[in-house]
């Protein structure tokens, strides 16, 4: 059962703005705060049922300032921007680091069509638009 796997540990790294995750199966993944930010699985992001989720937008300098154990399931982080309703439970981190380059695409295209952006109003848009790392290790 891979997907009942279990973090051994969340590891935070507040000048890259990475929460890596190892799981007790020896699969690891690396999050950016903003791609964990925009895809909260909170009701205030995802909405209340299907097609009412809330894109997230200016969240490209977003800060985790806290991570807090809920229970022995999941965890739950607060942003430098006041959010802090979305529980992360462990699948939903698995499904997260399983699928996180799609996921960032899909990001991405809405944010395009949207003619919304991943930067703060009044912060200078590099020339050339930055990609969240996307970054999965296997240990074998």
């Amino acid at each position: 059962m891979a997907d009942a796997a279990v973090p051994t540990e969340i590891k935070l790294h507040q000048k890259s703005k990475l929460m890596e995750v190892s799981f007790d199966d020896g699969r690891q993944f690396t999050f950016t705060y903003e791609f964990l930010r925009v895809h909260s699985p909170s009701a205030e992001v995802r909405g209340h049922g299907p097609g009412q989720e809330v894109l997230q937008t200016g969240k490209k300098d977003v800060d985790m300032v806290a991570l807090e154990p809920v229970g022995a399931y999941a965890v739950q982080p607060r942003f430098s921007d006041g959010h802090d309703t979305g529980i992360y439970a462990w699948d939903y981190l698995r499904h997260l680091g399983t699928n996180q380059e799609k996921l960032w695409a899909d990001y991405l295209a809405k944010l395009e069509a949207a003619g919304a952006s991943r930067y703060a109003e009044g912060t200078a848009v590099p020339s050339t638009p930055a990609v969240a790392p996307i970054r999965v290790h296997h240990r074998h």
